[in-house]
């Protein structure tokens, strides 16, 4: 990040080369990922933090599992802001010049990794839930449940730590000059894999299934123009895809990065590789951010939540006495088009015969 050296005078001598063999590749960005992350840290845990005491409202107001899924993926970002950009960037880099002791590096290294595997892991639960809505109502119904949520997502968040103790030997990239060991490529290919290959791959699965469903549901309503009205995406799955589709972007070029590092040339040997290795670092940081501003496009209930929050007004306290317009969309997941339609043809119904019946 800033331009500081990676090798000491020591570790010259231990290496048995000379100052001038190890050429080290220089940080042209300066501080501006220290004013970037600094930015990104006094907005992004305020922001994150106050859409988790509006997930709790809506989640303690409707009891859906939808609601604590995505309360997981929030505290999730907040350990990735407070353990990668607060400790790993700004004190360890930015403050100490990682003047620390070695374990120490290790540990907070172990740390940041469990924290970015389970901020992204916690999204594949939510987008399993979301699949069986829209394709299996009815056992969406029965397994779908706050209990059952907070049990998945606490195996998550306990699998997202074991995850991490591996990485407690992760190499300084910036600073190690020699290249990248076996142990090295075995670890970066295992990173690779949990934080985007292998979820982008659910994540391409189950998206897909999800939009071939609604497109099926499109073709079908012809015949069915006559008991409703044409049935739409949800908003909760329009918010899934947003998700996704956000996360994939943004930590696709960290991804080629990390590869190319591995196989062409390395971080501390290129300053293109370098300078792509911290832009790539800043794209994959937002993605810690943006949620937030995703619900309020997406969602009233949360919008009308945040505005009590910050009106300092406590909110309805009772999911049932809630006004229509609130409730259809909390309840609009793919499951609740059901539901809604049904809802509707049941009120439709019975109007019909005291509109025909003729006054005695």
């Amino acid at each position: 990040m800033i331009d500081w050296p990676n090798v000491t005078e020591s570790s010259y001598e231990e290496l048995g080369l000379k100052p001038e063999e190890l050429q080290r590749s220089k940080c042209v960005l300066g501080f501006i990922p220290v004013i970037y992350y600094s930015v990104l840290l006094c907005v992004g845990v305020p922001v994150n933090i106050l859409t988790a005491v509006a997930l709790c409202r809506l989640a303690s107001r409707t009891k859906k599992a939808l609601y604590y899924y995505l309360l997981a993926v929030t505290g999730s970002d907040i350990l990735s802001q407070l353990f990668i950009i607060f400790v790993g960037f700004l004190l360890e880099t930015a403050v100490f010049h990682r003047d620390v002791p070695t374990v120490l590096l290790h540990v907070v290294s172990a740390a940041e990794f469990a924290a970015n595997h389970a901020s992204i892991w916690s999204t594949v639960p939510l987008t399993v839930d979301r699949y069986v809505a829209l394709c299996h109502p009815l056992i969406h119904r029965q397994i779908s449940y706050p209990a059952r949520a907070r049990k998945i997502i606490a195996a998550v968040l306990l699998l997202s730590l074991a995850s991490g103790v591996p990485f407690f030997w992760w190499s300084d990239v910036w600073r190690d000059s020699h290249p990248p060991t076996a142990l090295d490529a075995v670890l970066i290919w295992t990173h690779v894999t949990i934080i985007y290959f292998l979820p982008c791959t659910i994540f391409l699965v189950l998206n897909s299934l999800i939009i071939h469903t609604l497109r099926l549901r499109q073709r079908q309503q012809p015949c069915q123009e006559e008991r409703g009205p044409p049935r739409r995406l949800g908003k909760t799955t329009a918010m899934l895809l947003a998700l996704t589709s956000v996360f994939s972007v943004l930590w696709a070029p960290r991804t080629v990065v990390v590869i190319y590092h591995l196989y062409v040339s390395s971080v501390h040997q290129d300053w293109q590789v370098h300078l792509a290795y911290d832009l790539s670092n800043m794209l994959a940081m937002l993605n810690t951010a943006v949620n937030f501003f995703l619900y309020c496009f997406v969602s009233r209930p949360f919008r009308s939540t945040v505005r009590d929050i910050v009106l300092l007004k406590g909110g309805p306290l009772h999911p049932h006495g809630a006004l229509p317009q609130q409730q259809a969309p909390t309840n609009a997941s793919i499951s609740s088009l059901y539901s809604g339609n049904k809802r509707s043809q049941r009120d439709s119904t019975p109007l019909s015969p005291r509109r025909n019946r003729k006054p005695s």
